[in-house]
Parts: C-alpha cells; sequence; structure tokens
C-alpha cells in the first residue's frame, strides 16, 4: 500500500502535470482575445449603431442603434462595392503570378541547375526585408514620369508609358506586391521542397525520369501543402490591400480614398469620423477574407482526400 504522503505527492504532480498545458496555451490565448476577438466583438457592436445628434447638432453625437441599416447602405454604396472589383481583379491576375514566380524560383534553387543557392535565396528573398511603405516610396519613385529612369529609357525607346495613369496605377500597385512577396513564398515552397526524402528523386531516376518530370511529377504535387499556405495569407493580403495604394495616392490623383476595401474603411472611420459605418465595413471585408480561405481550405482538403 501507499502511504499518505506518497499519494498526496501523486495527486499534486498530476496537477501539475494538468496544469502545465495550460500554461503554455495561455499567451496565445490572452493575444488571440485581446487582439482579435475582442475588437472584432467591438467592431459588429459598433456596426449595428449610427451618431445621432441632439440640440440642432450642437448637442454633441450620441449612438444610436440602427440595426442592419449600415450594411444596406454598404451594400448600395458603389465606391465600396467597386473597391472589391479592383481588389479582386488584382488578386485574379497578381496572385497568380507571385505564386508562378516564387515556385519556379523554389524549384531553380532546389535544382543542380543553380550554383550559389545561399546567395541567390538572399538576393530573392532581400525584398521582403525592405517595409511595405518604403517599397512603395522606392517604385513611386520609379513610376513618375519627371524623374523615373524607367520611364525615361522606355520613351527613348519609343515605347510611351505612364505608370500611374488610370488603367495602370492598380498593376503599378500589383509590381509593388509582387516585388516585396515573391521572396517569402519562396523560401516556404523551398522549405516544403528540402523535406522531400531523396531517395524518391533517386528512384524516379532509375525509371529514366529527367529533372524536368521529377519536378512536374514529383515535387510539385509533394509542396502543394506549402503552395496551399501561400495562396491563404496572399488571398487575406489581396482583401487588405492597403500600403501600396496608399502611398501611390500621395503623388497621382488616380488613387481615390476608395480605391480599395481597406482605404475606404480607414477614410470612412479616420477622415470622415464616422466609425459605425467603418466598423460595419470592416466586418465585411473580413467576411469576405474569410469566405475565400475557407474556399482554399476546402480545396486544399478535397485534393488531400483525393
Amino acid at each position: 500500500m501507499m502511504s499518505k504522503q506518497s499519494v498526496q505527492a501523486v495527486h499534486g504532480a498530476r496537477r501539475k502535470n494538468s496544469v502545465t498545458p495550460y500554461l503554455f496555451v495561455a499567451p496565445f490565448v490572452i493575444s488571440f482575445a485581446v487582439f482579435l476577438l475582442i475588437p472584432l466583438v467591438e467592431a459588429v457592436y459598433k456596426s449595428l449603431f449610427t451618431a445621432k445628434y441632439e440640440g440642432l447638432g450642437f448637442g454633441g453625437p450620441h449612438p444610436s442603434f440602427v440595426g442592419f441599416s449600415n450594411y444596406a447602405a454598404i451594400l448600395q454604396d458603389s465606391d465600396f462595392m467597386y473597391g472589391f472589383v479592383r481588389v479582386f481583379l488584382f488578386g485574379i491576375v497578381q496572385v497568380p503570378l507571385m505564386m508562378f514566380l516564387s515556385l519556379v524560383f523554389a524549384l531553380l534553387i532546389d535544382s543542380s541547375l543553380v550554383r550559389f543557392k545561399k546567395l541567390d535565396q538572399i538576393i530573392i528573398f532581400l525584398p521582403y526585408a525592405v517595409p511595405t511603405v518604403v517599397a512603395a516610396m522606392l517604385w513611386g519613385f520609379m513610376y513618375q514620369p519627371g524623374v523615373s529612369p524607367i520611364v525615361k529609357g522606355l520613351q527613348q525607346m519609343g515605347i510611351p508609358v505612364d505608370f500611374l495613369a488610370p488603367e495602370s496605377v492598380l498593376w503599378s500597385a500589383a509590381n509593388i506586391t509582387t516585388w516585396c512577396w515573391v521572396g517569402v513564398n519562396m523560401v516556404i515552397i523551398y522549405s516544403g521542397l528540402q523535406a522531400i526524402p531523396n531517395e524518391i528523386y533517386e528512384a524516379a531516376r532509375i525509371d529514366g525520369a529527367n529533372e524536368l518530370r521529377i519536378a512536374w511529377s514529383i515535387k510539385i504535387p509533394m509542396v502543394l501543402p506549402s503552395i496551399a499556405l501561400t495562396l491563404f495569407t496572399s488571398i487575406i493580403g489581396t482583401v487588405q490591400l492597403f500600403n501600396e495604394p496608399t502611398i501611390l495616392a500621395t503623388i497621382t490623383s488616380n488613387v481615390p480614398d476608395s480605391f480599395t476595401p481597406m482605404m475606404d474603411v480607414v477614410n470612412t472611420t479616420v477622415t470622415q469620423n464616422n466609425q459605425y459605418k467603418g466598423a460595419a465595413m470592416s466586418i465585411v471585408v473580413a467576411v469576405v477574407a474569410f469566405v475565400l480561405s475557407a474556399l482554399v481550405s476546402l480545396m486544399d482538403r478535397k485534393k488531400e482526400v483525393l
């Protein structure tokens, strides 16, 4: 039989072991609640109100419950909805191009064709180390007709170009985004390639497969989870597109305050001081990002099942 002291020691150890996992999870739970859950609940709450003024507008604003009226107004706001059209068009063109470049760079570095692998990784990854705002300012300088060496060089070749024109400014922002994010996506995909056992490649070469066939039939299918992860984050970033067009708006009038949904949210909340409508707009942006991300996740799960 165990003594009373032994029983107490066993119970104490079990109690300690049962508490330890919660201590490890606590920092994440606290951060999640403080920085995501609480702001989300507050935004949903505020989106159901609007500001009312008393005393002919001199009595100061006070919140008044309006239900889903803010959401109805948003759906009828053509500028806000057209902002979604822009980011969807942005995502249809920019995201596949960025993913393609990231995959190609990762495959090249993983192959035997590249000699200085570490140097190439640093060169491709380096733009990610530049803050997005700084990158947008640098490219903004390269886009301005009066000072841009790129514009001057193309004009001397007889190619008139205006990177800040209404029909091209969106793609100028897409170029900045691609330049900044190809590197980090390449690193994620390359990490997935490094996890593939070499025995698989050796078996494929014994069967007569060349490097192109190995890349197409082995490498790409086995890094699909890494590609799905980069696609997931890229879609969220596209819906939340803000920094690049905001910086370009300082050098051209072809980027209105409602150019993207997030720009419209900031303009409504800060410039117009309408935090209630701004909260509703932010909820709509979050829902769209969640739905698109869920679709990507669902497609990835179906591929795993197949």
